[in-house]
């Protein structure tokens, strides 16, 4: 199997060992705490589950500028974002060498990990520009990542972490979440030699059902990782139960037994477009996976991001040599009515537009609130009726 970033094994920061998590959470009630924001208990949660691989803890401003401007931190290793844990006050933690970090998504803010404090930094206005900058391609505050990546505050807070629970993803989605070292052993007791993995957000229509066949046919592998993300989405996305329900049944009905797994994973989408695709591959390598699909406008959101953005960044950006994976890139794919057929549209160079089905999401989201199914060259039947019963129930 693939080896993960960084080392050889798997070093996540959830603390295993029983008799040290008991100890660990008792020391954690008499720390000094603070309510962390929401994208970084999402760090924390991918930090725990290994996907972070070897990231030990939240970035102090040189590092996380240098994933920003670089994608290279201050030791010469390699991320593509920076990760942080950012306050709006440090009041309740001045001075304070080893801290408590609190959920901000779960009843009671339980403690989510203890830290232990390196720095503790003011980012300045010119800081954040530049890394909103880098990482985003805009500045602009109606971007939902901006808006979260600019409203958690100011103060810096870097050091490693021992993480001590999942936050709420472990509870939601019994079935579904699965850290990092999980996936891994997984792919090795399912006797799977070479696996891709496909990111997604949403429910997966026949289109992105067909592109996952091509792949797992012209790669060779015998195992597909469908990857999605459980977290924090922006509003009128649809709800990760939703989605899992839908992308289950599509697997049921339309794989080869053990040829694929449905999985999640804890953290807020950031839809960095091209940058986030990086990050995507980062952690697809850390959990075993060798190939990773990128596609058209992937982890994009509006109009801030070419079409194919997210797949050139991995031959003009990513430093030689950081990452194993490899990237299928993929293009739209559609139901050619020439052919018959599910196609990639660049395959298909004798076709125009009327030769495909194409639907916007606001028409099949219309369709889906009026209780009609989608024509079954775009979507499965099985998988419009889950949809239709969530859009005619809100």
């Amino acid at each position: 199997m693939i080896k993960p970033i960084g080392s050889n094994e798997l070093q996540p920061r959830f603390v295993y060992d029983v008799a040290e998590h008991d100890k660990l959470s008792k020391e954690a009630e008499s720390l000094p705490s603070v309510v962390i924001s929401s994208q970084a208990a999402g760090n924390a949660v991918m930090m725990g589950a290994g996907y972070f691989n070897p990231l030990k803890g939240y970035m102090n401003v040189a590092d996380a500028m240098g994933a920003a401007e670089k994608m290279t931190l201050t030791d010469g290793s390699f991320f593509p974002v920076p990760v942080m844990c950012l306050l709006e006050s440090v009041d309740a933690i001045k001075d304070a060498k080893r801290i408590a970090l609190r959920d901000p998504n779960v009843e009671g803010q339980p403690v989510l990990a203890v830290m232990d404090v390196e720095a503790i930094e003011e980012v300045s206005d010119a800081q954040m520009k530049t890394m909103t900058q880098k990482v985003y391609r805009t500045e602009d505050m109606e971007h939902p990542g901006v808006a979260a990546f600019n409203s958690q505050g100011r103060f810096a807070v870097s050091g490693p972490i021992q993480v001590l629970n999942f936050s709420y993803f472990l509870d939601e989605f019994p079935d579904t979440f699965r850290t990092a070292v999980e996936i891994r052993n997984e792919i090795t007791e399912r006797g799977w030699n070479k696996v891709v993995a496909f990111q997604t957000r949403n429910p997966m229509h026949l289109a992105h059902e067909e592109l996952c066949h091509m792949a797992m046919e012209r790669l060779g592998c015998d195992g597909l990782v469908i990857h999605m993300l459980l977290g924090k989405l922006k509003p009128g996305d649809i709800p990760a139960p939703v989605r899992d329900a839908a992308i289950r049944k599509m697997v049921e009905l339309y794989f080869p037994p053990n040829s694929a797994m449905v999985t999640g994973y804890g953290f807020d989408m950031l839809y960095a477009g091209p940058r986030e695709a990086v990050l995507h591959a980062y952690f697809r390598q850390n959990m075993g996976a060798s190939y990773f699909i990128v596609g058209r406008d992937h982890a994009g959101v509006g109009d801030y991001y070419g079409a194919f953005d997210a797949q050139t960044i991995f031959e003009e950006e990513v430093p030689k040599g950081a990452l194993e994976i490899e990237i299928f890139m993929a293009d739209h794919t559609a139901w050619s009515k020439k052919l018959n057929k599910v196609v990639m549209m660049r395959e298909a160079p004798d076709h125009t537009k009327e030769d495909f089905i194409l639907l916007s999401g606001t028409k099949v989201r219309e369709m889906l609130g009026n209780g009609e199914a989608p024509p079954p060259e775009f979507s499965r039947p099985e998988v419009a009726k889950i949809l239709i019963d969530y859009y005619q129930s809100l």
